[in-house]
């Protein structure tokens, strides 16, 4: 393997590992509490320092607003689709209200994270199907239970945090769990990997991130944008609703800025 030079950061209570390669920059940066193995999300960076990424074959990719926490509702308008968390019944309030803030021509996602029982679902599906929904994302936390719950609503299903190897893939075609799977480059171990997910899963597929800085972005750009700190002084953020593609060089500056002077740490 190419020599490769880490970098070490602390990107407010984030640690993030660039990985600087003859390809380029790569991210490892797992969240906590959200299951990606740092091993994969360490061997997705070292594929884009070392490979690059395969050829692409758009100049742009259109991305969502996320309504949760500090994105307030009122910033979701502009985007071509917006993704709510919906955790309990107070969420129906929030979905009907970004609904009216940003019209009946943007898509409208649900993610509830896999919080619900099977019957809890489909309550929740069922109250939220007024608001002309695109998706609710992985409303329980299996496979047999999002095909379960897809079995007794009208709202189509997607598949994220259950989704971390072609096992996975395969298992979800299947038992035809869900229309839609939900792609993180970073947990499914880097670019190629995740498209030999979307081509063996067999469903249309929507990319994800995982907040990473501008290196490792591959969608949810804006919400890599808000972290403490990114590495680049032109950080990716999409332009009328979608993100441009090209090439992030970390600015040297920014790297010692957040250098973790502790490595142990």
């Amino acid at each position: 393997m190419p020599l490769l030079k880490e970098h070490r950061l602390r990107l407010g209570n984030r640690v993030v590992t660039l990985v600087e390669g003859p390809a380029g920059w790569g991210e490892c940066s797992p969240l906590a509490d959200y299951p990606s193995d740092p091993a994969v999300c360490r061997a997705a960076a070292e594929e884009a320092a070392t490979l690059g990424f395969p050829p692409a074959v758009r100049g742009s990719v259109p991305v969502n607003a996320l309504v949760d926490g500090p994105f307030l509702v009122q910033d979701a308008r502009g985007y071509p689709a917006v993704k709510v968390k919906v955790r309990d019944a107070a969420g129906v309030a929030l979905v009907r209200a970004v609904r009216e803030a940003v019209g009946p021509g943007v898509q409208l996602r649900i993610d509830a994270n896999g919080a619900w029982d099977v019957d809890t679902a489909v309550a929740m599906i069922t109250k939220l199907a007024r608001f002309d929904l695109e998706y609710v994302e992985q409303p329980c936390a299996t496979l047999a239970e999002l095909a379960a719950v897809r079995r007794r609503v009208d709202v189509r299903i997607a598949a994220d945090e259950c989704i971390r190897s072609l096992d996975d893939a395969r298992a979800l075609r299947s038992l035809d769990a869900a229309d839609v799977i939900v792609l993180k480059q970073q947990p499914l171990g880097g670019v190629r990997a995740a498209l030999a997910v979307a081509e063996t899963a067999g469903v249309p597929a929507v990319v994800s991130s995982m907040m990473e800085t501008s290196v490792g972005i591959a969608a949810g750009v804006a919400l890599a944008a808000a972290l403490p700190g990114d590495v680049t002084r032109t950080p990716l953020a999409p332009m009328d609703g979608a993100l441009p593609v090209r090439t992030i060089v970390p600015d040297p500056e920014l790297l010692a800025r957040y250098e973790m002077k502790d490595a142990s740490r």
